[in-house]
């Protein structure tokens, strides 16, 4: 059998670097969740299932520092503060919603196949 050696690719470019952000445990998620619209930060830790608070602050000044999410405090008493997904945040919203629509297409296949793989590896 003939096979080229594969080349090396180096991932320190555009694709490793914006797969690091929204590959995160959390920024998908929030991104999913803003794309519902600006959300406020209590009510996004309510609805992101199991962020802490911690958490979702630096999740979402990650977001901001790239460019993907806004934040905007409100002129309230006490002062909220609005989060809402940018331009550059919203030129992603076709990959999001199909990286999550095919999570949860093929979530069952694939705790099949851990399982499968789990019950193999302690026999």
């Amino acid at each position: 059998m003939n096979m080229q050696a594969r080349r090396r690719i180096s991932y320190a470019c555009p694709m490793r670097d914006v797969l690091d952000r929204i590959g995160d445990a959390w920024s998908l998620l929030v991104m999913l969740e803003l794309m519902n619209g600006p959300c406020r930060f209590n009510a996004l830790a309510r609805v992101v299932d199991g962020i802490s608070r911690r958490m979702l602050t630096v999740t979402l000044r990650n977001l901001e520092r790239d460019g993907l999410v806004s934040r905007e405090v409100l002129p309230t008493s006490p002062p909220s503060v609005e989060y809402a997904l940018t331009p550059l945040g919203l030129s992603l919203q076709s990959a999001l919603v199909a990286l999550r629509d095919w999570a949860v297409e093929h979530q069952p296949a694939i705790n099949t196949n851990r399982r499968a793989f789990d019950a193999r590896e302690e026999a």
